[in-house]
Order: C-alpha cells, then structure tokens, then sequence
C-alpha cells in the first residue's frame, strides 16, 4: 500500500493549486481509488510540509505570491500561444511546419482541426503551462489571505487586492470570450468538501458579464490615490502592472462583446442549457446592452485621457532624411511596437514582442542572410485587400480604383513614392492608404529601419523565388508573399551572425481599440454623429480625411456612413484594418457573428515558387478554409472533462 498512499498523498497536494473543475477530478480519482486507505494516508503526512500561510508571513514573501498571481496570465505577444494570430485568416504558415514553432495547435484550428477529444489551445485545462482556472484559484488565495500579512503598509496592501482582483476578473474574462457561459468561481472550496460539492456547472452568459463586470468595478473603485494608480510613476520597476485606466478599459471590451451578437439574443445557442434545464444563452435581444457598453467606454475614454494617454504620433523631422509618407507609416508602426509609447493603456508583463519580431521579419538586405530572421509570419489575401485605398474607402468601393484589374502588373513611377521606382508589382499594391505600408511588405516594396547601412533610404523588399526576401529554401519564407512589417521593432539589427532586438511589451489594449470600441458602441446604441469623431481621430492619425468626406467624394455608396448598417460595417473593417495583426480580428469575427462568412473563403498566395515576374503574379489557391457555425464559434469542452465532472456540458456542435 505505500506506493498508493504516495500517490495519493501527492494527488492531495495537487488539489491546492487545481481550478474548480480540476478540483473534482482528482478527489473523485482520490475518493474511488483509495477510500479505504484514509487512517494509513493521515498516518505519513510529513511533518515539515510548508504551509500555505507562510507565503503571507511578511510582505516579501506576499509579493512574490502577488508575482504568481500575475505568472497565468497568457503570453499574448507570442505567435503559438494567442489564438488572435495563426487560429483564424489574418496571417499564414506553410504547412506542416517542422521547425520554428512551439505549438501547432493554432495552424490546426485555422485548418479546421478542432476537436473535442484533444482540444487545441485548451486553457481550460491548461495551456502553454497556464491554467485560468489555477490562476484564478492563486487569485482567491491571495484575496484570503492577504490581509494577515503585517508589516504590510496599507496603501500597498489595497493596491495589491486592486490588482489581483483585475486578474481574477481577467482569467474569467479569458475563459468567458473562448468557451462561452463558465462556472464562476468566486471562492475556494475546501479541499474536505463532498465530490458533488466541487462538480460546478456552468452559469449563463449575463450572470458571467455582470460577475466579471463587478469585479473589474471593484478593482477600478477608489480615489486618485487609493487602490490602482491612473498610471505608472514608477517606470523603472512597475511597467506592465494594472492602472485603473486598464481595469476601466477592459470593462468596455467585455461589455462591447457582451452586447455584440454572439452573446445578445443568439437563438443558435437555444438548446445549450444546464442538466437541470437552466438556459446558457439569453435568447431575447437587449438593446440596452449596448448603451451599458456605451457609458463604459465613455468612462474608459475620459479615464484614459485624464492620464495623459493619447493616440502616437512620430514627431516630424525626427528621422534622417524623413518624408511626410515615412512619418505617418512610423506612427503607425511605433503606436504598436514602439516601447511604452503614449497610446499603451496595457501591455502584457509577461510577453514581450521578441519571438514574434523574428517571425514577422524577412531578409531585409540581400548581402546579409541570417536565419535567425524568418519571415513566416505571411499575411493573406484577404488582409492585402482589406486596407483602403488612399481615398481612404474600400478597394471595391472607390470610383477613382480599378478593383477588376487590381491582380494584373504594374510599373512603379517616381510619384509611387511607397513602391520601388521602375519596380513591376501587383496592381493591388498601388494607391493604398498609409496603413497598408505601414503593416505589410512585398515585393516591390520599401520597408524602413532605424538601422539601414545607409540610414537614410529604406529596404528595399525583392520576394521571388531566390530573391533576397523571396523562397530559397524549405522553411525561411512566407507562404504568400506578403509580411508583417507592423510587428517588427525599427530598431531591430541584425549581422549574418546576431540579431539584435528591441523588446515591446505586447500591447493587450491600447487607445486607438478603446475609441474602435467606444464608436461601435455609440452606433449600436443609436448616437451614430457620436461615433464619427472617434473613428476619425484613429483615420487622422492614419493621414485620412473624415468619413463624411471620403465616402461622400470617393465611394460609390457615398450615403453609406449614414445609417446605422452602413456605419457598422464602416467602423468594422475600420478595426480590422487599425488593430489588424494584433490579434483582435479573430475575435471581432466571432463576436459579430460573420467568421461563418469570412471564414469559409479560400486562402490564396502569389506563386511563391516561380523567379519572373509574369510566372509570380498568379494567385495560387493555398487552402479552403472552413468554418462550421454555430459550432466553431467557442472551445469544446475536453471530452475528459465532461466524464469528470458530469454537471458540465457541452458547448453547441461539438
């Protein structure tokens, strides 16, 4: 029996650290297992085991519990482990990648891989060594215990609670946007209770908004200086940690997408409900969700502003040799990978932006090869097309664009001032706004770094086969010509044998999002000449005229920003081309409730493979991308943990 009562013993000590639904299996596994071997397991108990409470004997040891409360949070900068990235169409990998990855598991979703036996990127039970289940268990330690710790001062003391509440708040959240209703678990339970006690079942999507909702109102509540700070003073030491601006900011994501079709009134989900029959998903549409995204937002906006956050601009004349076109594409760029710039609200502590950069950049000089620069990271057709032109409407809307031809060739002039002079490219890739060569290279494009040879002209990007940026081998390539120049750092360096990187916290929220959410919101809720000004602030900054002024002059549907629909989609494909690459478009999809259409279209790529460029400009069929609805809109429950816990169920479809 000693090897059983081993067993068991370590199973028992697992049960701290496990998430509620966790918590079910190994008692049930304990309880079945060894019920018979109680007395003898009490018997060989060390005496020297630590106990929990000595993790809040002083404030040190408090403080590295607080660290560990941060420790789950997913890394959302790295390209394997954020599902926004590879999991739906923005971006794309050849397959089957071999090397140069940590998981498959997003490319095996973006192919339609899913499955309920495996679960891919499963942080429900964990993932990526994070569970948000455990995460939020640590949370609820630390609320518990915290107040013992006695050579704690008390502003410190409440601004840890402040903090490790927005987390509680955040791994909720985290689960709730991927799996839907979820069981809420606000306190512990002790380890002695009953295996019925510990088989949670999931609660309805409005009761899980208006639990997360509260807690992030409890973690933003308080004056200037009590509980969280409006913004970091300490920069050296507390960059990353949470402000009242990110509890506010994060408030309005939840509620936006709480008020969003995928989880107001979605008759598709009618039939997922509760062993006892209590329904998961409110099937009558509420309106007034959207006015409560509205004031979030609004209170997030101000909160944001009053803290000096504001929208980055690239100073002018700040770069040698730096034109009006090189100053717009720097602010767009820097507003996302330059460090802690002024447009940060909340930029991951635990991911910076390092892997990410090698994956995104390729070959910039052709007398220079590095391996370490992969250029795999390959934006799709479907983002090329998404930009506007520099009328700043869409491809298929401007009269002045020739959209039919947009595939054919073309020969850059002087005038073409963001293409290669005499270059012969894609006529898709002309007269597009700032923002569309600002996020993406190809071949024929220009593609700036602080640290050029010569520091003065760009690099230029030459992508057929055996070119310098092109295909020359099995694995340093992007799949459809296309790259993403956004995510790389201007100061990246690199030799033929180092690479040098500037690291950026990966922006989880910034200002340009919250003014995308608060004008979606404002639309929605009926103040549609509301929304206009914030959409316009995020196109200024982009070198667009207004809304009002560019479809009434350019779009063949000048009225269109005039009515509620018609701004809608306005204001959608606004963030799908601001916060494209960042991960945001993934979700926007599901919660808008049109991934079944994005999502079910091909993915093409040039003809990677081919040197002239008659042969290259050909679009090659890649993948037929599917997506199966309402199925493919949350998770699947792992199937083991169904059997565990019989009180959970299954999400629709799957």
């Amino acid at each position: 029996m000693k090897k059983s009562f081993m067993y068991l013993y370590k199973k028992i000590q697992q049960v701290r650290f496990l998430a509620a639904t966790q918590i079910a299996a190994t008692l049930l596994a304990a309880i079945v297992l060894f019920n018979s071997c109680k007395k003898e397991f009490l018997d060989i108990v060390p005496d020297n085991i630590p106990n929990i409470d000595h993790a809040f004997s002083n404030a040190i040891e408090a403080e590295k519990f607080l660290f560990t409360c941060f420790s789950f949070l997913p890394r959302e900068g790295e390209p394997d482990s954020n599902p926004g990235f590879n999991a739906g169409d923005e971006l794309w990998l050849y397959w089957e990648p071999v090397l140069d990855f940590y998981y498959k598991d997003p490319y095996r979703i973006a192919r339609g891989q899913q499955n309920r036996s495996n679960v891919y990127m499963n942080y429900w039970n964990g993932f990526d060594g994070r569970s948000m289940w455990q995460g939020i268990r640590d949370c609820n330690i630390f609320l518990e215990k915290i107040g013992q710790v006695r050579d704690l001062d008390e502003i410190v003391r409440v601004r840890w609670i402040k903090e490790v509440t927005f987390l509680k708040a955040y791994y909720h959240w985290y689960l709730f946007r991927m799996y839907g209703p979820i069981p809420i678990v606000d306190q512990n339970l002790p380890v002695e209770v009953s295996v019925e006690q510990v088989k949670v079942k999931r609660q309805p999507v409005d009761s899980v908004v208006n639990y997360i909702a509260g807690l992030l109102d409890e973690a933003a509540s308080g004056g200037e200086y009590e509980g969280l700070p409006s913004r970091i003073l300490n920069q050296t030491d507390e960059l990353g940690r949470i402000t009242k601006v990110t509890a506010l900011s994060i408030k309005a994501r939840l509620l936006v997408t709480a008020a969003s079709p995928l989880f107001n009134g979605n008759t598709d989900y009618r039939n997922l409900q509760n062993k006892d029959g209590q329904v998961l998903f409110n099937q009558t549409y509420d309106a007034s969700k959207w006015q409560r995204a509205a004031e979030a937002c609004r209170i997030a906006v101000q909160a944001a502003e009053a803290a000096g956050v504001k929208l980055y601009y690239q100073p002018a004349g700040s770069v040698v040799g730096q034109d009006p076109y090189t100053t717009i594409e720097l602010s767009v760029r820097n507003a996302v990978s330059m460090r802690w710039n002024s447009e940060l609200i909340w930029g991951s502590s635990v991911s910076s932006a390092f892997n990410i950069q090698l994956f995104a950049c390729p070959q910039l000089d052709p007398t220079v090869f590095n391996a370490e620069l992969k250029g795999q990271l390959a934006p799709t057709f479907k983002m090329a097309e998404l930009f506007y032109t520099n009328n700043g409407v869409p491809i298929s809307e401007d009269r002045t664009w020739d959209y039919a031809n947009r595939f054919k060739t073309k020969t850059a002039t002087a005038t073409d001032s963001c293409i290669q002079n005499g270059y012969t490219t894609a006529a898709l890739h002309f007269n597009r706004e700032a923002r569309f060569y600002a996020d993406m290279g190809f071949d024929g494009s220009k593609w700036y770094m602080s640290n050029n040879a010569s520091a003065k002209a760009p690099y230029n990007i030459q992508a057929k086969a055996l070119q310098s940026a092109g295909k020359r081998n099995t694995r340093l390539y992007s799949i459809t010509g296309y790259y993403t120049k956004k995510l790389v750092n201007t100061k990246l360096a690199f030799t033929t044998t180092n690479v040098s990187i500037e690291r950026y916290a990966w922006p989880v929220m910034r200002l340009a999002d919250l003014y995308l959410l608060y004008a979606e919101a404002l639309n929605e809720s009926g103040n549609s000449g509301a929304a206009l000004p914030y959409l316009n602030q995020v196109r200024a900054r982009a070198g667009l005229a207004s809304v009002e002024s560019a479809w009434s002059t350019f779009s063949n549907r000048p009225t269109k920003y005039t009515t509620i629909s018609g701004l809608r989609e306005i204001i959608q494909q606004e963030r799908g081309i601001e916060l494209a690459f960042e991960g945001s478009r993934f979700w926007d999809l599901r919660r808008w409730k049109t991934a079944q259409e994005k999502l079910n279209a091909p993915i093409y790529t040039w003809n990677i493979t081919r040197e002239t460029t008659e042969d290259y400009y050909q679009r090659i069929l890649e993948f037929n991308q599917t997506f199966v609805a309402p199925r493919d809109y949350l998770w699947p429950l792992s199937e083991g943990e169904l059997q565990i816990n019989t009180n959970l169920v299954q999400n629709t479809g799957w």
